[in-house]
């Protein structure tokens, strides 16, 4: 078997779906690498290091027409897909919920699409390959980063000849995986934390990072499935709202990292709540993108500061900030899912496999994902 790694081309995409140092196991399995001229550089990675890894450099043409699985980060633009031949596969994170009309394009020309958005994250022998997990946590750290830098101040308590700077006020919203990070990070850099989420639970994992939790009174349990909190109401959401802008109010920092997967992410940030912080303030949504973002008044990919002075930064793609670091996860959890799907040169996608089946998005000409049929519906029809 050839897998193909394919160069990013996704405007600000830095990061590449394998690295020299992920490869050792997969041409120890049988596997052919071939990797595209200059796929690497974004993330610092040099021609050379992959043919010294054993992988083979060759141009985009020769990628696609002799490789049997091509291998990317984000999903491929319309010029790339049609490059891609029936009975070829495509393994990324595709996001198959956000844009089903190219999972039915790919189905149409006999293309396997195997999404790794789609591992099951609660799933123990998944872990190794929850790419959305390894890839939030570079997220999570960047955005607290990001958040220092456009603070005005100190995160620290600090104690100097010329008096004593008081640490800042961090609240992290949504305590997932991004969340987590963030909260850890911005602990390591001095600041008081606190953390809210939906989900009753998450108190403690936020508690054991030294964090304090949220608790409004008008708490509601909306744990959901696959690990992720559900979307709340609109009943719920008004209740909880006027109680969480007054918490937000008083931060300097607040870094919002809640999405549901393939919806629209809620709103945690209302334009009141803006308007009740400090000027100075900073808001980091990572959750801003097309769809929308968890500060009302985020503009995807911007930076706006508003009318009160609060700055609000709205990121679309922070692991692309950290490519090296994000390659390698991404590389890691890449390499596991290939190793397990590998059967005897051959991919097996047995539909009955708790990880194959979810995964695998079309085959054979048709879409496997029900999740995908049931988007691709006339409104009011039946597949």
């Amino acid at each position: 078997m050839k897998i193909g790694v394919a160069r990013e081309t996704a405007p600000g995409e830095r990061r590449v779906a394998l690295v020299p140092e992920a490869l050792g196991k997969l041409t120890a399995a049988g596997i052919e690498i071939l990797v595209e001229a200059g796929a690497g550089l974004g993330a610092l990675i040099p021609d050379s290091a992959f043919s010294d890894a054993g992988a083979t450099l060759v141009p985009t043409d020769e990628l696609y027409r002799q490789a049997d699985v091509i291998v990317r980060v984000q999903k491929p633009s319309a010029a790339e897909a049609v490059r891609l031949r029936s009975g070829q596969a495509l393994v990324g994170l595709l996001q198959p919920l956000l844009d089903p009309q190219l999972m039915a394009a790919l189905a149409g020309a006999g293309v396997t699409a195997i999404s790794l958005d789609a591992i099951p994250r609660t799933l123990s022998r998944a872990q190794t390959m929850d790419a959305l997990s390894s890839q939030a946590n570079v997220g999570g750290y960047k955005a607290v980063l990001m958040a220092a830098n456009a603070f005005g101040r100190y995160f620290p308590l600090l104690t100097t000849a010329a008096g004593t700077a008081k640490p800042a006020n961090v609240l992290i919203l949504g305590i997932g995986v991004a969340g987590l990070q963030a909260i850890g990070t911005a602990r390591r850099l001095g600041a008081v934390v606190k953390a809210y989420d939906v989900r009753p639970e998450t108190r403690e994992q936020a508690e054991s990072l030294g964090a304090g939790f949220v608790t409004l009174t008008t708490q509601i349990d909306a744990t959901g499935a696959g690990g992720y909190a559900r979307e709340l109401t609109a009943e719920e959401r008004a209740a909880q709202q006027a109680e969480l802008n007054e918490v937000i109010g008083g931060m300097d920092v607040v870094i919002t990292t809640a999405q549901v997967p393939g919806r629209k992410p809620p709103v945690l940030v209302t334009a009141a709540a803006v308007g009740l912080m400090k000027p100075g303030s900073v808001i980091v949504d990572m959750a801003a993108s097309a769809l929308g973002g968890n500060c009302e008044l985020s503009k995807a990919g911007e930076t706006v500061v508003t009318d009160n002075l609060v700055t609000i930064i709205s990121p679309e793609n922070l692991p692309a900030t950290m490519p090296v670091g994000s390659s390698a996860f991404y590389a890691r959890n890449l390499s596991a899912l290939l190793l397990q799907l590998v059967r005897e040169g051959a991919l097996n996608l047995d539909p009955a496999d708790e990880i194959a089946g979810p995964v695998t998005i079309t085959h054979g000409g048709e879409i496997r994902s029900e999740a995908v049929k049931k988007l691709l519906q006339p409104a009011g029809g039946a597949a």
